[in-house]
């Protein structure tokens, strides 16, 4: 059942969000929002709105912490989402993932199509899915099309660990998780993962737990 809330609009309901300081409450799969899909961005915010939700995106994903978050995980439908990612991983990590640095920047509208057949498989986890990994094999190189939070076209080849990132939180703004993805085999907690799949790759994982990688 619907409250009032939910049906208020966006604009309204992003304000009531940024009314508190710090970062925002993450939803948890489980919420509908999270299965919804979301709006196109055309103007639903105001430039000074759309801001400062940006700047508490940026705020509430760098505190979880994560490397990506999409409007959906803090209960918003709107098809945006931010990405960051440092990267501060051993060498070999770096290697066997494609892991490089990544600045901060938005994503708003953002679509994704692959580029040429080749797949990579990875443990990925998700701030709305606490606790757990699992692994996902995704397109190792994608086009990415949208815009920026100022409107400008973005039409960029990302590979590698970035790429892993922006199919993860445009597939948030169609209503995927990662878990619609993952070989259920590899499904693991966070220890686990620590504690046994720690390599660059999961073909430990894949021998041990009984799944096949590409």
């Amino acid at each position: 059942m619907e409250t009032p809330n939910d049906r208020a609009p966006l604009a309204e309901r992003v304000g009531q969000l940024l009314a508190v300081d710090g970062p925002l409450p993450l939803v948890a799969a489980g919420d509908p929002v999270l299965r919804r899909g979301t709006e196109p961005y055309d103007g639903q915010l105001e430039p000074a709105l759309l801001a400062r939700f940006v700047e508490a995106l940026r705020v509430t994903m760098r505190a979880a912490p994560g490397v990506g978050l999409a409007a959906p995980q803090v209960g918003v439908g709107l098809r945006i989402a931010v990405i960051e990612d440092p990267a501060p991983v051993p060498e070999e990590v770096r290697l066997a993932r494609g892991r490089v640095p990544q600045p901060f920047r938005v994503l708003v509208n953002p679509v994704y199509e692959p580029v040429g057949a080749r797949r990579a498989a990875f443990f990925e986890g998700c701030l709305s899915v606490p606790g757990y990994q699992a692994v996902v094999a995704r397109p190792a190189e994608v086009r990415l099309t949208g815009q920026d939070e100022h409107g400008r076209a973005l039409d960029e080849v990302f590979t590698g660990w970035p790429a892993r990132i922006v199919q993860h939180e445009t597939d948030h703004l169609d209503g995927t998780l990662y878990l619609d993805r993952a070989e259920p085999r590899s499904l693991s907690t966070h220890q686990a993962v620590a504690e046994r799949w720690s390599q660059p790759t999961p073909e430990r994982a894949a021998r041990e737990l009984g799944f096949d990688l590409p």
